[in-house]
């Protein structure tokens, strides 16, 4: 655990504050942005730089029920209207 945090705050993703001999860790970034870089480097990593693979993995490799599916295509047609406002 000590490795991972200190990977963490050496990227800027955590801190600490030092009480007596330990140390209390808080993030510095929100989560949504830390999930974002990670899943960012994912794409960049292991799909080419190719947000279509990734999400083609991800919808054909996964055990997605129908509805949740529906979500997804909810969500992606939320998407484009809000590009196509902006």
């Amino acid at each position: 655990v000590a490795t991972l945090l200190k990977r963490m705050q050496d990227k800027g993703f955590v801190g600490f504050a030092i009480f007596g001999n330990s140390r209390q860790y808080k993030a510095l970034v929100p989560k949504d942005e830390y999930f974002s870089s990670r899943v960012n480097n994912m794409i960049k990593d292991f799909f080419n730089n190719s947000a279509m693979s990734f999400a083609s993995f991800f919808t054909k490799k996964t055990k997605l029920s129908n509805k949740e599916l529906e979500q997804l295509r909810n969500i992606i047609d939320n998407q484009i209207k809000t590009q196509k406002d902006e």
